[in-house]
């Protein structure tokens, strides 16, 4: 036999390292975490293409019912005052004669110059918001109230000067006499 053609034989194992298993085992691990990390980052970054259609069809829902709504505020406010109105009117029309007589009475002693802002009537008093532009009107109407027959009396509730507007902001609480006929009702 020819001396060149032999065989090298080693029965011995090999040893390997640590470094070199882990080194393996990196190489062939990490391609896999970075191919589902790419996996993971691409289905992201479709799903936001996604998430960015939905916001756009949101806000022009929001602009179509935006329009809607603006286009229907004028109906809106129609029916509003008409409700407003028709609450004012059954409250009045709930009101016996002298009640209404006296708001009349109320709003024909106010000056001119004076802007009533709310006046509530209840059994026993009237609430008067009112808006003076000088001291001396919100005298002659106090004194006017006073004055009046059907007005027990009269208790100056707030007194606010609202020097940007230059006007006087007053409540008034105005008690009323007891009514002849509804005592004549109680004693029955």
């Amino acid at each position: 036999m020819p001396e060149s053609s032999y065989l090298d034989i080693n029965l011995v194992k090999k040893r390997v390292s640590f470094t070199d298993k882990f080194l393996s085992w990196a190489l062939s691990a990490g391609r896999v975490v970075i191919i589902i990390t790419e996996i993971i980052a691409l289905s992201v970054f479709l799903y936001r293409f996604f998430l960015d259609r939905q916001l756009i069809d949101l806000h022009t829902k929001i602009k179509q019912q935006q329009a809607i709504i603006a286009f229907s505020k004028t109906n809106e406010d129609k029916y509003r005052n008409l409700q407003d109105r028709l609450f004012v009117s059954a409250r009045f029309s709930k009101l016996g004669q002298d009640e209404v007589k006296i708001l009349k009475d109320i709003i024909a002693l106010s000056p001119a110059d004076a802007t009533l802002d709310n006046i509530t009537n209840s059994d026993t008093n009237v609430k008067i918001n009112a808006r003076f532009s000088q001291i001396s009107t919100l005298g002659t109407f106090v004194d006017s109230l006073k004055s009046y027959p059907g007005i027990a009396g009269i208790s100056v509730d707030k007194i606010e000067n609202i020097p940007s507007t230059s006007l006087i902001t007053v409540s008034v609480t105005a008690t009323l006499k007891p009514n002849k006929n509804s005592n004549a009702t109680t004693q029955q």
